[in-house]
């Protein structure tokens, strides 16, 4: 699977920030890439650092212009494309979702975030119903494909739920800045969620500058035993681009067949306290 990461800066003009997405990708595809994910509300600046209800109008349904533009995208480059968008289903039910839209421009289905932070830094829960669509996983012809939204790469309970459903690689579309703790546990986290499940992980954020809040990059891909197969700078926009060898997850597994020796029977206490 060659997959490509578009790390990108985000202006307050969505149709600036959708041909930047397109342009970007069909570069990735000019590379050779059958596999591309977005970083996290792509096509806008990353609003919720903010409580502003007039951003609340920046959701779009599934058939708006984010998603008509990435589809048509998918079926032109006949790539597999993961797009995170803020959904809107009606008013007052609005989510921080991802599509996995295949190579003739199908959706496959959405995952919508699970765990919605509202900090001294983000005040997503304003904007964002908690999802109700489960840890699918997408198959795909090039692989199968789960996805985890930004916050939800704190909770170890979603990526193995998404191990369990078959994932063979995990993306991580984010959008977080440089305050907080966040930059010091980026590569840790991810690099633990491959080892723990035996999968690869792809992790995507945005650089630049928004309400003077510093994007720190680094997009990254990790292989099933926690090494960094590649990684993104950490100012400039990028096309990070790594194959990913599906064989590697036999290999590991057999060498570390976590799926074969866990005890959920020993585990009630996670979710009963």
């Amino acid at each position: 699977m060659r997959t490509a990461l578009i790390q990108m800066k985000a202006s307050m003009e969505r149709d600036e920030n959708l041909s930047r997405a397109e342009a970007m990708l069909r570069q990735a595809a000019e590379q050779g890439a059958q596999v591309a994910c977005l970083a996290e509300c792509f096509a806008t600046w990353f609003f919720p650092q903010k409580i502003n209800p007039d951003d609340q109008q920046l959701a779009e349904p599934i058939d708006g212009p984010t998603m008509t533009l990435m589809r048509r995208t998918a079926k032109a480059l006949g790539m597999v494309l993961v797009v995170p968008f803020y959904e809107r289903v009606m008013a007052g039910e609005l989510y921080n979702s991802t599509a996995v839209v295949d190579e003739k421009g199908e959706i496959l289905g959405l995952y919508r975030k699970h765990h919605i932070p509202m900090s001294a830094y983000f005040n997503e829960k304003f904007y964002f119903r908690p999802g109700n669509k489960g840890y699918p996983v997408f198959d795909t012809t090039f692989g199968k494909i789960g996805v985890l939204i930004c916050y939800d790469r704190h909770f170890p309970e979603g990526a193995r739920c998404l191990g369990l459903n078959g994932a063979e690689v995990v993306f991580v579309p984010t959008a977080t800045t440089k305050r907080g703790f966040s930059q010091s546990v980026w590569e840790p986290e991810l690099r633990g969620h491959a080892i723990a499940n035996g999968y690869f992980v792809a992790g995507v954020n945005r650089v630049g500058t928004e309400f003077e809040s510093e994007y720190y990059g680094k997009s990254v891909f990790v292989d099933p035993i926690g090494q960094i197969i590649s990684q993104a700078s950490d100012t400039e926009e990028e096309i990070l681009i790594a194959d990913l060898d599906r064989a590697r997850l036999e290999e590991v597994r057999q060498v570390w067949p976590f799926y074969r020796d866990r005890r959920p029977e020993a585990y009630g206490a996670i979710v009963d306290a």
